[in-house]
């Protein structure tokens, strides 16, 4: 199950493809070049779109096209239109907390008027458009925004989409409701292909039907005084709790603890001491419905300078009893009571 997605703009969530071919035959024309029909473009356009004009086009310089293409497109009689089961795919995106993107070559001030036209500003988290080459800005959406690549893929109609996911390193997931046929997406072999966003939606809704749980750990840090660490996260509604993460495949419990306390704060720990398993089963709290298996510890901190990732907002050294007047989520009152009962909690000066 992948916790984000992003999404190319034209044939996979909205179709242009008409006004397109509109502009395009009118760039075509203006240099006695032979007017391309629907099947016609949709085997010969190709991303980015630099390397199509260079091919029929070599001598014409790339903005003196876009000048053409443009107004043309503005003009075109054929109207644009939300996809089949766009919206409720970036509704279901919306209802499980997925985190989505754009990233789309439109011309950004198309693609803006679009977005509120169709009412999808809000579905998403950062968008990017007006990019020739999707491939050099992939790397950058992902470090800038924090997502893992075996946690993210690329939605999108064309060859190019494909190799821009494989491109940084994440998977890609071909939509058979745009510019390209189904046996050129063939070619660059996708990891996923359906046929429209409501079939692509039905397949991850099977898929966490028979998803296992998910073993994560997470500890309970003290600094040399007893105070402990406290942070506040966006996936727990905002509710304060303790830092932690998933256990990859092939890593250790304990190695998968310390590695996930670096990414998360920036801490070395010491002292780690096994505490108790919970089960968290779709709580309310969390931004989306998982069956979290929680391996809970207690630690030592290697001093207190904490340096944030994306996944949390802030922090607190805090007291035992101060920690405990936090509007904390349910699984980290629990540890927080239970190791106060055991007397694995230092008592920090109020």
């Amino acid at each position: 199950m992948f916790h984000n997605l992003i999404f190319d703009w034209s044939g996979t969530l909205v179709d242009d493809l008409g006004p397109v071919i509109e502009a395009t035959n009118v760039v075509l024309s203006n240099y006695q070049i032979p007017e391309l029909d629907r099947e016609g473009f949709r085997r010969a356009f190709r991303l980015p779109y630099s390397e199509f004009y260079a091919e029929i086009l070599p001598h014409v310089p790339l903005v003196e096209l876009e000048s053409h293409f443009r107004p043309a497109f503005d003009a075109a009689l054929t109207p644009v239109t939300v996809l089949p089961h766009a919206r409720e795919k970036l509704e279901w995106c919306r209802a499980l907390g997925l985190r989505i993107f754009v990233l789309t070559s439109m011309d950004t001030i198309a693609f803006e008027r679009q977005m509120d036209d169709f009412g999808f500003r809000d579905f998403f988290e950062a968008t990017y458009s007006g990019v020739i080459d999707k491939r050099d800005l992939i790397h950058q959406i992902l470090a800038t925004h924090g997502l893992r690549p075996e946690e993210t893929a690329f939605v999108g109609d064309m060859t190019h989409d494909v190799e821009t996911a494989r491109h940084g390193g994440i998977s890609s997931i071909a939509v058979l409701t745009g510019y390209n046929h189904a046996e050129l997406l063939a070619t660059v072999r996708p990891d996923i292909t359906v046929p429209d966003l409501g079939v692509l939606r039905s397949l991850f809704d099977r898929r966490r039907t028979v998803t296992r749980p998910i073993a994560t750990v997470a500890a309970l840090l003290q600094d040399d005084s007893g105070n402990l660490l406290m942070v506040r996260t966006r996936k727990w509604g905002n509710r304060w709790g303790i830092p932690g993460g998933k256990i990859e495949r092939g890593e250790s419990s304990l190695a998968a603890l310390q590695r996930e306390i670096m990414e998360e704060t920036g801490l070395e720990i010491t002292d780690v001491e096994f505490v108790l398993t919970q089960d968290s089963i779709d709580s309310p709290e969390f931004i989306r419905p998982e069956h979290f298996i929680l391996l809970n510890y207690i630690a030592r901190a290697k001093g207190t300078a904490v340096v944030l990732n994306n996944e949390a907002e802030a922090f607190q050294w805090l007291p035992y009893a101060a920690a405990l007047e936090l509007d904390l989520n349910e699984p980290t009152r629990f540890l927080l009571t239970e190791a106060h009962l055991r007397g694995l909690i230092s008592h920090a000066p109020a």
